[in-house]
């Protein structure tokens, strides 16, 4: 059976998940200047976020908290991985099947419930039309993540990580030809989130097929081996659904205030690189890995794989943290602001960039410390942490929202993300030293946070020197370039001299 080499597989995973997150960007420069902050744009954004949504109770939020250590520890252990996936497989398909139909029935009501301030014009009756075309793409891509699973199960990360870079390239390609021809931008962007969904999951079917896992449909069946996967997977499932209750929440408030759920999503998208790349990918490669490591009553392996994780990924997480949180304007004045993307979306945009900033490594470690539960199947004591969460962003968003408007909800979501780690690593305690960063990480986060520290000065001080260049035409690219560049290097090498990291290290790492 292939091993699983940490290092190797969040390189590979993020990897992908960066070229993925560019594109992304891309595609929401290219939304937000053809369709800009309003009608259109909040459309999309509410109708798109109703099966990512529902995605994050059937796909990554349950199948990846309860699905995947079962299979991984059927792997390890050969007994019938293959035959239990093809069973989970099928029974997905018929609930997701059922739900699809149901949707579109009730397209209206979930429109309202999750956008009420849409309701009584034209927002709303857009995102309905638009919500009907794109729920589908639901069915697709959790079933696409289910084989995900499996592959990243078995030490094969390549081709589910490759997966969303389709996502992006078919959304840039459908816009661009649509604007080419003079055809309605908006409506090639929605018709072709379905049939990317479809796209996901045949490259993935293709590579577990050229893997040798060959998961096929069957005739759903009622078995213990699917009972106990339910029993898992539903409080994972919910705890994907509180997170989603908090992203509702914050959609909600935005409603109210003309082009704020726009101003969100665009900041969303620029504090989701870091996360997409780094957390997000560790979160993939470390839950199989400890898994697996767990049913060899490897403890020691376990948590050298724990903490090797938590450092490279605060490594890389805190200082993206500090650039977004000093310089969120030039940032977003670059990528986004052309077209029907003004000066005050901007403003309003880095405002809410600063803020999720700050949150930044709160869901980064979520995605470390989350799988020291979820390897040992146990769903429900993260599901409860998560509920906590939620009561602290409904109240602060709404609360607050009286006072302060729209950006409450990106107050509320930073703030929920860093009670939620406090929860989680008070409740990992229990585990023992296998869930305890070992002294390594101990002797080096502060010196990664001192590094950060120092950059953070050196890039407050390059952008205040270049503020007049970001306002004229491509010498804002050089500029954006030269101030990207004056932070990784000031970072390097506050890190390199302080031993926040080292080289030789890396390298061994890679051969090994």
């Amino acid at each position: 059976m292939k091993p699983i080499r940490l290092l190797s597989g969040i390189v590979t995973v993020g990897g992908w998940t960066l070229l993925s997150r560019v594109l992304g960007f891309v595609r929401d420069v290219i939304i937000s200047g053809l369709l800009g902050p309003g009608v259109l744009m909040d459309a999309y954004v509410a109708a798109f976020r109703l099966p990512n949504m529902f995605r994050r109770f059937f796909a990554e939020g349950a199948f990846n908290a309860a699905f995947v250590p079962m299979f991984a520890k059927r792997l390890e252990g050969d007994d019938d991985a293959i035959g239990f996936a093809s069973l989970a497989f099928s029974g997905l398909s018929l609930v997701l099947l059922l739900l699809t139909g149901l949707a579109m029935v009730f397209m209206p009501v979930l429109v309202y419930a999750t956008a009420e301030g849409f309701y009584g014009d034209a927002r709303f009756d857009i995102t309905v039309d638009f919500a009907r075309i794109t729920f589908p793409y639901i069915l697709f891509i959790s079933l696409a993540a289910l084989l995900s699973g499996v592959l990243n199960a078995s030490g094969r990360f390549a081709a589910a990580a490759a997966a969303p870079v389709l996502l992006n390239v078919m959304l840039i390609a459908a816009m661009a030809v649509a604007w080419l021809v003079g055809g309605a931008v908006a409506n090639a962007l929605i018709w072709t989130i379905p049939f990317a969904g479809l796209a996901q999951l045949i490259l993935v079917w293709h590579a577990a097929d050229r893997a040798g896992l060959r998961i096929r449909p069957q005739r759903p069946r009622w078995t213990p081996e699917m009972a106990r996967l339910v029993r898992v997977a539903v409080p994972a499932a919910l705890a994907g659904g509180v997170v989603q209750v908090n992203l509702l929440v914050g959609q909600l408030v935005a409603s109210n205030t003309e082009k704020a759920v726009s101003w969100l999503y665009a900041a969303d998208r620029l504090y989701q690189l870091p996360l997409g790349v780094v957390g997000i990918a560790v979160g993939i490669v470390l839950l199989p890995d400890l898994a697996r490591r767990l049913r060899a009553e490897d403890e020691d392996g376990a948590r050298s794989a724990f903490s090797r994780a938590g450092e490279l990924s605060l490594a890389l997480t805190i200082p993206a943290a500090v650039a977004l949180m000093i310089v969120p304007l030039p940032l977003v004045s670059v990528l986004f602001e052309r077209g029907a993307f003004g000066t005050d979306d901007t403003a309003a945009t880095a405002l809410a960039v600063s803020i999720y900033g700050l949150g930044l490594p709160a869901f980064v470690l979520q995605k470390i410390q989350q799988p020291l539960f979820f390897a040992r199947e146990d769903t429900k004591r993260p599901f409860h942490y998560a509920v906590v969460a939620m009561i602290v962003n409904a109240a602060l968003a709404v609360g607050l929202s009286f006072y302060i408007s729209w950006i409450a909800a990106a107050i509320a979501t930073t703030a929920a993300a860093w009670i939620m780690v406090l929860l989680l690593h008070l409740g990992s305690r229990r585990y023992g030293e296998v869930a305890r960063f070992d002294t390594r990480f101990r002797q080096r986060i502060w010196r990664i946070i001192i590094a950060s520290a120092i950059m953070g000065c050196v890039l407050w001080a390059v952008g205040v020197s270049l503020t007049p260049f970001f306002g004229f035409g491509g010498w804002r690219w050089l500029a954006l370039l030269v101030l990207i560049s004056a932070g990784v290097f000031s970072y390097f090498l506050a890190g390199r001299l302080l031993g926040a990291f080292h080289v030789s290290e890396l390298r061994a790492a890679f051969r090994r």
